[in-house]
């Protein structure tokens, strides 16, 4: 039989803490008035056994778990969205998360929700909760919650946890909807070369090989590129596998995800994006923290984790150590050479000010607009880029395909 813990107060007006066995909430409560005592808080004790239908719905829980079903940052970014404006109607933080779960598509996240709507009810706090599912509910959301439960103010830090949330999903589907169209165009591109290389050029070999002519240089390197296609194909998928591996094998030591991720910041087109995107996050999720309460250095720790670049983490470590030893954030950073001077001087006048907060998000929403002109530039960029591309390559095989030819009618015309 479930126990459950219950404070009430009794009818000369004094408060009692006692236990009491009952199959459900509900019962327990019914239980406490039949005492004469007014229940003002009733929760199942932790350790004291959970009903035989919550069991069984638990161990159901676990059977219909998919392989390789993953929680998206979408589903978290909905879920966030919806749950902040159940808390701003005043429902209760357990039965929010119950509607929530029915709601959800069975999967791995809809036992999620379900197993903390649990936890919530058998008297755990909803961030300690969200802190058992760390890969769905990162240490910037747990702690974001965390400073809105210590404050009273869970409804409007799940207001901002969502709109930041809804930012970032928004960038993140820009950047990959631009990158769509030139890997779609590349593909098309690779696949027309194939068919040309393995049917067309092969047909043309033949005709020039029956002719017995001396071929132009252009045709005998058209003609050599055609046979090592089609006797070592399979050269190329296993050089992208190792080349994968590698850069994972690289990336798992601190020096080579160092180098990684610095070389992605150089990268031409891209590198800016990349940049523009994780000082934007930066500054988004710098700016929401501070403005939930959350201690400073406690938001540069979650930031650093959170920031996705090695180069830039080990510049808010340094920012962090500043901090800690009574200095200012913007020397730290200029210091990087990451951030522009614009955006440190912005970051000063909003440590002068006291208005850090609204100062970053000033920065993250330019930046946003940046990376925006960014991916449309890129965009407008690589279209011309990939359609000369094709082009010049399409010219060339038609021209080192037709030079044999042209001296074949040169020849008869003489």
């Amino acid at each position: 039989m479930p126990v459950f813990a219950f404070e009430a107060v009794d009818r000369n007006g004094q408060r009692v803490r006692k236990e009491i066995d009952a199959a459900s909430k509900d019962e327990a409560i019914k239980g406490i008035r039949a005492q004469g005592l007014r229940p003002t808080r009733v929760q199942l004790k932790p350790g004291g056994g959970a009903p035989a239908a919550k069991k069984k719905a638990a161990k159901g829980k676990k059977k219909g778990l998919v392989l390789f079903d993953k929680v998206t940052s979408e589903q978290i970014t909905t879920f966030t969205t919806q749950l902040a404006i159940l808390q701003d109607a005043g429902l209760p933080i357990v039965r929010s998360l119950k509607i929530l779960e029915a709601q959800q598509k069975p999967g791995k996240f809809k036992d999620q929700v379900g197993a903390v709507a649990e936890d919530v009810e058998g008297g755990s706090t909803f961030s300690e909760a969200l802190g058992k599912y760390p890969k769905s509910f990162d240490r910037l959301y747990t702690s974001m919650v965390k400073a809105g439960e210590a404050g009273g103010v869970l409804d409007v830090i799940l207001n901002r946890l969502a709109g930041f949330m809804e930012k970032s999903e928004r960038l993140r589907k820009k950047v990959k909807g631009a990158m769509i169209y030139p890997i779609v165009v590349i593909t098309v591109a690779v696949l027309i070369l194939v068919v040309i290389m393995l049917k067309v050029v092969p047909a043309f070999q033949q005709m020039f090989a029956d002719m017995g002519d001396e071929l132009p240089g252009p045709t005998k390197f058209l003609i050599a590129t055609s046979d090592a296609i089609k006797g070592y194909w399979w050269t190329a998928p296993a050089i992208v596998f190792v080349i994968v591996l590698f850069v994972k094998w690289v990336g798992r030591t601190e020096k080579g995800r160092l180098a990684i991720d610095a070389f992605k910041l150089r990268m031409p087109i891209f590198g800016v994006i990349i940049k523009k995107s994780a000082v934007a996050r930066f500054c988004r999720t710098l700016g929401t923290l501070i403005s939930s309460g959350v201690p400073i250095l406690e938001a540069l720790r979650i930031v650093k984790d959170a920031i996705g670049n090695e180069v830039i983490s080990n510049a808010i470590d340094n920012v962090h150590g500043s901090i800690r030893e009574g200095d200012t954030i913007a020397d730290p950073l200029r210091q990087s050479g990451i951030f522009d001077e614009l955006l440190v001087n912005m970051i000063d006048v909003g440590e002068e000010t006291g208005e850090l907060d609204k100062m970053l998000m000033k920065i993250a929403d330019n930046y946003d607009t940046d990376v925006d002109v960014a991916v449309e530039s890129m965009s407008s960029l690589l279209e011309p880029i990939l359609i000369v591309g094709m082009g010049l390559m399409v010219g060339f095989i038609v021209v080192a395909l037709f030079l044999p030819l042209v001296g074949i009618i040169q020849n008869i015309s003489g």
